[in-house]
């Protein structure tokens, strides 16, 4: 053993430690599609936060590449490691440590998934309210990519429900930001510029998340439009309405065509209407009774009637549940289908059909297309870019992503940059913000070991 992994292997236990083959190959990468695997030279597995600083201790002192992992669901790349690198996998940090019904927060440590919190704060009757389309994800990489998901246009994403943090940083300090408190103006925010520094900065080991009460009644309209524009325009008189969805989605034809295949969805549309529609709004609303609840129905269904739907079928129970757990497995169905790379763009809302439309526009003249479905109450897009040639879809990537930015949105809503996206980011990002960021990072990291190539470095 080298020394550099008898090091490693003291902090954790030689248990803990993987070197060479014992590697399992699910450590090599996360799910993004453009890269392949890379095999780290070390994985260790630490069960504190103590042993997390000893171990970015040891990887400053010998300038060793360090890359955080939860459950590895991540989309772009940032959880693939350093062939010459340590990988810690908050596997064994997975405890929720308190449910604070009182103060209506949830203190866990960020190797527990979405699914466990959601079980430890049922008895409660509280919810994290932060779904990404994964629920095996963990909340350490929710925190690293600001993930947000469906619920967002009501709930917020990440950065509106992390209150506070304990976090390691690559010197071996261990600090805390935040706390079970609303709001601050004390100093500067840490916990905000930690949230969405996807491991750069430093390594969350405990987080504070705000719950929300689960409401009893909750139903789903499911409204088809003949022309996209028309999706895109019910948005803001949907929400201008006050009806307050938690889940305001559209999805396009083809991604619902491949949803509906995959998923054995029985949604109750007739073939006519599914073969002529363009778009699907889809709006989920949620009461403490049934009667409010039934009246909000109503209202939805004869206000998308009025803006142009063909029809609107309200989904309740299973048929309901099944078509959102179909859209949160979209990009399996997309990856299915053969997509060769995401994004997960976002605009302001108003911009959304000049965007997609373009991007669309791009895609076709690159002899490739773009389909997909995305949040429609906050303007984030992801489309399945299906381009086969490399440096067209390289160039394609590009265009797409400018034009975001040229709409005044921003090349990732909730995926982060990771490894896939830097080198956009780099290319695009207004030098001197970027010149900015390196030096935040430099007072975080002056050894610059944290996920060395997002953010900053095109992957090799």
């Amino acid at each position: 053993m080298s020394d550099i992994a008898a090091r490693f292997a003291d902090i954790v236990g030689n248990a803990n430690l993987l070197t060479g083959d014992a590697i399992p190959e699910d450590y090599s990468h996360d799910e993004e599609l453009t890269h392949e695997p890379q095999q780290p030279a070390y994985v260790a597995k630490p069960q504190s936060a103590e042993e997390v600083a000893e171990l970015l201790k040891v990887a400053t002192d010998y300038k060793v590449p360090v890359t955080a992992r939860g459950s590895g669901s991540g989309l772009s790349g940032g959880a693939r490691p350093r062939k010459d690198g340590l990988l810690i996998s908050f596997e064994r940090m997975n405890r929720v440590l308190e449910v604070d019904t009182t103060n209506q927060v949830a203190v866990v440590q960020p190797g527990v998934t979405l699914t466990e919190l959601d079980h430890a704060t049922l008895d409660a009757g509280l919810s994290y309210m932060v779904h990404p389309g994964e629920l095996s994800s963990s909340v350490g990489g929710n925190v690293g990519t600001n993930a947000g998901g469906m619920r967002a246009v009501k709930y917020g994403v990440a950065r509106h429900n992390v209150l506070g943090l304990q976090a390691v940083l690559p010197t071996g300090e261990i600090i805390r930001t935040g706390g079970k408190i609303a709001k601050v103006s004390t100093g500067y925010d840490l916990t905000q510029l930690i949230v969405g520094s996807e491991g750069t900065l430093a390594l969350a080991t405990e987080v504070i998340v705000k719950l929300h009460p689960r409401l009893a009644h909750s139903a789903t309209v499911l409204a088809p439009f003949a022309d996209f524009d028309q999706v895109m325009a019910a948005v803001p008189k949907v929400l201008a309405a006050g009806l307050v969805p938690y889940i305001l989605e559209y999805i396009d034809n083809m991604t619902m065509a491949a949803l509906i295949h995959t998923q054995n969805l029985e949604l109750g549309i007739p073939d006519q209407i599914r073969d002529s529609c363009q778009a699907y709004l889809v709006v989920a609303l949620e009461n403490r009774t049934a009667s409010r609840l039934e009246e909000d129905v109503e209202t939805t269904g004869e206000l998308l009637a009025e803006l142009g739907a063909v029809d609107a079928y309200v989904l309740e129970g299973g048929s309901a549940r099944k078509l959102i757990e179909a859209r949160e497995k979209a990009f399996w169905t997309l990856k299915a289908i053969g997509a060769d790379d995401l994004i997960d763009t976002v605009v302001p809302r108003a911009a959304m059909p000049k965007f997609i439309a373009a991007a669309r526009g791009l895609a076709s003249a690159a002899g490739g297309a773009a389909a997909g479905c995305g949040h429609a109450g906050d303007g984030n897009v992801h489309l399945a870019i299906i381009c086969k040639d490399p440096d067209k879809k390289k160039q394609l990537m590009t265009d797409i992503f400018a034009l975001a930015m040229e709409l005044g949105g921003a090349i990732s809503g909730e995926h982060g940059l990771g490894r896939a996206k830097t080198p956009y980011f780099v290319e695009l990002e207004d030098p001197a913000k970027v010149a900015l960021m390196r030096r935040i990072k430099q007072s975080f990291d002056p050894a610059g070991i944290l996920n060395p190539d997002v953010v900053f470095a095109a992957p090799d």
